[in-house]
């Protein structure tokens, strides 16, 4: 009986604490609210973990529009990171502003040990992925980026089919991502200002959906190297987009496959959507829940498994679950995984060089 009374209490205590840790909320601030993407934040603003305690924005006009939107007081926004961070003192930091001030924040943050999550890519350069690189291990802070792709249960589906080795060998990846253009799809103007200019995004196209492509990729070979890079770019909206490109394609050549990334701005419909073909058949990722596994018969015959995916509670459903579950100590992410630094700084590097080979009409071989 007395044993049974001391398991009772050792339940009971475990669940009182286990109460009080889902109870905590983690004190977030708000890097800017330019990006498309922030409302996901802003959305967030009630859930049980986290807290918005700050937002960084000078654009007074833009803070109040969103903030009115989104039930927020305006008590919350102060023109300046510096000024966000003394005054709210936040655990962490999520990035909605352009792509160029993400080596900003990392600057502001870090030192003062606070976690940062930017929106794709990492950075718009390698020189600024290797200095927030160089911050984030100096001042031990977790930095990682979010890609919507990551929460894609067929993202993690196709993995694992390929990793099994139910097609064989990885022989080629085709990964296509993008919609009709900035422009034409509405997006605000705060947000079309900088998406479209060459230095505060760091290209068109092919750094807006390209990153994408080279993200999965990098994962799907296990954190290698491309040997190199080739890209072509086109301005096929010169009225929309006129100082960046809007189509682009990129060949990545590696030892034994190959990738194609086909970012646009041109697609009639929104995409993400990625093939993987292996020796002896062909995994096609089409959405974020369904996936098509073909294995070959004969010349040109398959037989064809379909997949209809739902979403799982685990700390990859969303972008803050996995970031408060990875600097709560709750989750480690593997060497290479789509959010990890390990990966992104490769993606910045293949992003650069397809840059460069597109202005250059050269093929970039990586050192």
């Amino acid at each position: 009986m007395t044993s049974r009374i001391l398991l009772s209490f050792l339940c009971l205590l475990f669940f009182s604490f286990q109460s009080l840790a889902q109870q905590k909320r983690t004190k977030i601030g708000v890097a800017g609210l330019t990006h498309g993407h922030v409302g996901w934040i802003l959305n967030a603003k009630d859930r049980a973990d986290l807290e918005i305690v700050g937002i960084a924005e000078p654009n007074r006009a833009l803070a109040k529009r969103l903030t009115e939107q989104h039930g927020i007081s305006m008590d919350l926004v102060f023109d300046t990171m510096e000024e966000m961070l003394e005054k709210t003192k936040p655990e962490a930091v999520t990035a909605f502003g352009n792509i160029y001030d993400h080596l900003a924040v990392v600057e502001a943050c870090a030192p003062k040990g606070i976690h940062v999550m930017v929106e794709k890519p990492l950075a718009v350069s390698l020189d600024h992925a290797k200095k927030m690189k160089a911050l984030a291990e100096k001042h031990n802070i977790h930095l990682i980026t979010n890609y919507e792709t990551t929460w894609y249960p067929s993202t993690f589906k196709a993995y694992e089919i390929l990793k099994s080795g139910e097609v064989g060998d990885l022989r080629k990846v085709v990964v296509r991502d993008g919609h009709r253009g900035p422009k034409k799809i509405g997006v605000s103007d705060e947000f079309l200002e900088w998406l479209t200019d060459p230095k505060l995004n760091g290209g068109g196209a092919i750094i807006d959906f390209g990153c994408y492509g080279a993200n999965l990729v990098t994962w799907l070979e296990s954190g290698k190297r491309p040997i190199s890079v080739t890209a072509v770019t086109q301005q096929l909206q010169p009225e929309n987009n006129p100082k960046v490109d809007d189509e682009a394609t990129i060949i990545l050549n590696y030892e034994n496959s190959q990738a194609i990334i086909q970012a646009s701005w041109n697609w009639p419909i929104g995409r993400k959507d990625m093939e993987i073909y292996g020796l002896t058949g062909v995994i096609y990722a089409d959405n974020p829940t369904d996936v098509r596994v073909l294995q070959a018969e004969g010349y040109s015959g398959f037989e064809e498994e379909k997949l209809k995916l739902e979403y799982q509670n685990t700390p990859f459903e969303d972008p803050f679950t996995l970031f408060l579950a990875v600097i709560n100590g709750e989750l480690t992410l593997e060497e290479y995984a789509l959010p990890s630094l390990e990966n992104n700084m490769i993606v910045v590097e293949i992003l650069s060089a397809a840059v460069e080979s597109a202005k250059t009409g050269k093929t970039v071989y990586l050192k």
